[in-house]
């Protein structure tokens, strides 16, 4: 049973998602690959302002095509998210709760989401074309100059989604290796 989720993503939301989770997104999202992450940590670090508000936030981490006419965006899959690694525990300390993408996390975003109660959630990757169906809605929030990597704020309806990471830190990835390891008769700690 998919769960239906709300953004901006209350910290007491995340905290009720859990690795495995299915879950459907509606509301505002923002995204954001590593340039715009690289820019949005540099205004961190001199202490200045984010263009938009981090509290609460869901950044998926796209860089769209251009939309095709009647569309408000292009193709929309998710992007490897190890390559906000560097960025993400800053934006999760000032009160990000989600992000969305594909792939494994580092420790240390893991133990920032934690800390702070964040979650991430994975898209399925490929599938660019079908989930900017549930695209409703785009508007450039900033960094126009980095075209497809600019700031977005979409307005998404039923975007479907996995928690692969809780706020607790179970991660998906390991409980399902695990559990089909177990499956085979296997421990689950072979490489």
């Amino acid at each position: 049973m998919e769960k239906r989720i709300t953004a901006p993503l209350s910290r007491e939301a995340a905290a009720e998602l859990r690795a495995g989770d299915s879950v459907l997104i509606s509301g505002t999202i923002y995204t954001a690959r590593d340039a715009a992450h690289k820019r949005l940590c540099a205004l961190i670090a001199e202490g200045r302002p984010l263009p938009f508000d981090i509290r609460d936030a869901v950044i998926y981490f796209v860089g769209p095509t251009p939309a095709p006419a009647g569309r408000p965006i292009g193709s929309a899959g998710p992007t490897t998210s190890y390559r906000m690694d560097a960025y993400s525990p800053a934006l999760i300390r000032l009160g990000q709760t989600g992000m969305i993408g594909k792939g494994k996390r580092g420790e240390e975003v893991v133990s920032a989401m934690r800390e702070y109660g964040a979650v991430y959630f994975g898209a399925t990757g490929g599938c660019g074309a079908l989930l900017s169906r549930c695209v409703k809605k785009a508007e450039i929030v900033c960094y126009e100059d980095l075209g497809a990597e600019a700031v977005r704020r979409l307005t998404v309806e039923d975007f479907p989604a996995v928690v692969i990471i809780d706020s607790l830190g179970n991660n998906l990835y390991e409980i399902g290796r695990k559990q089909y390891l177990e499956s085979l008769g296997q421990s689950g700690t072979e490489s």
